[in-house]
């Protein structure tokens, strides 16, 4: 993959003691915190991105702190350089959440270089297609033993003995190749994700662990509401074809029964930030231009000249374009998004 990240492995030492002053955490000498770190004795969670710190504020209440290291539409988690101050943030956490896959690499970095002894909840390994899923799903439908985690101990050397993950030099977690790391937008994936932490919190604080638990409970049962929104549009448009610029949103449209029609080789070369192939770019323009395709949807984070050529032709076509992004917009919860957008597609194919 070409959009790689190119994040220091170890930031400045002297950048982070200028700001350790500043810090609201006091870290072990071992790089661990000992109990809750805030002022209010809350448990400190830290989020790659505001999905899943919006996901962990549903589930925690009011008794955890959750800080997300990016939190807007402007910034590509592909692409973002980790700051010092970042390292401070996971240096008081108890609880960190990535997404994994190669999404968010500069989390592995960061944690490396904070020292933290944090558990580390990755969203992928939550995900059917992620490699070794299966022995996650055996052990939940047994209830053998909690769901995947690590320790930021294990966190690099995990990765570095060869796990099926991708690595390049310059870039400290790289794509699996023929995996879609956007797992946020799988609703079974982010059901799983919720129930762990859940567990995990309940771990860090006791006392509350009964309210981490039901929180979990109806945040499933919302999932399961999306669930349902989804099997409505399948019972409609079941086969429907969808053109989408880049594969964000792969995972909602195929719960939808809808079928992803777009040439690969297009929206890997965007989500690479690559040029789109001429043939290729051709073979779109032809698909859009058969009629065969019901909606498209872009990532208005990230696309080049390809991407708005293909929209106009879809606009010409009189195609809906449906705008799908990567972060949480400002003033939603992961839930109302998700719902945002299936309404949204909903509405697209019924035009």
């Amino acid at each position: 993959m070409t959009r790689r990240l190119f994040v220091p492995l170890a930031l400045g030492a002297a950048s982070v003691l200028a700001l350790a002053g500043c810090a609201g955490t006091t870290p072990a000498a071992d790089g661990a915190t000992d109990g809750p770190t805030d002022a209010s004795g809350k448990v400190v969670v830290v989020a790659s991105t505001n999905v899943y710190g919006s996901i962990a504020e549903s589930i925690g209440g009011d008794f955890v702190e959750v800080t997300s290291i990016i939190t807007s539409s402007a910034q590509d988690p592909h692409e973002y350089e980790a700051s010092a101050q970042d390292q401070l943030t996971l240096q008081g956490a108890q609880l960190v959440i990535e997404n994994g896959g190669g999404y968010d690499g500069f989390m592995e970095s960061l944690v490396e270089a904070s020292g933290s002894t944090a558990e580390v909840l990755t969203a992928v390994e939550y995900n059917h297609d992620y490699p070794g899923a299966e022995s996650h799903d055996d052990a939940h439908a047994d209830e053998a033993g909690p769901a995947p985690s690590e320790s930021a101990d294990d966190h690099d050397h995990e990765h570095a003995e060869g796990d099926g993950h991708d690595h390049a030099e310059g870039d400290g977690h790289n794509h699996i190749e023929g995996f879609n790391e956007h797992v946020w937008y799988d609703p079974h994936t982010v059901e799983h994700l919720a129930e762990a932490i859940a567990e995990h919190l309940g771990e860090l604080a006791p006392e509350h662990a009964a309210d981490f638990t039901a929180n979990a409970d109806a945040f499933v049962e919302d999932i399961a509401g999306l669930e349902d929104s989804l099997g409505q549009i399948e019972a409609t448009d079941a086969g429907a074809k969808v053109f989408v610029t880049e594969p964000v949103p792969v995972y909602l449209i195929e719960a939808a029964g809808l079928v992803n029609a777009t040439p690969g080789e297009f929206s890997e070369s965007v989500e690479e930030g690559q040029d789109v192939p001429p043939a290729t770019l051709l073979e779109s323009l032809q698909l859009i231009d058969s009629g065969e395709i019901a909606v498209m949807i872009v990532n208005p984070q990230t696309g080049g000249a390809e991407t708005t050529q293909v929209m106009d032709e879809a606009k010409s076509k009189n195609i809906p374009v449906l705008e799908f992004t990567e972060t949480l917009p400002e003033g939603q919860t992961y839930l109302s998004w998700m719902q945002s957008n299936i309404t949204a597609l909903s509405d697209a194919l019924a035009a």
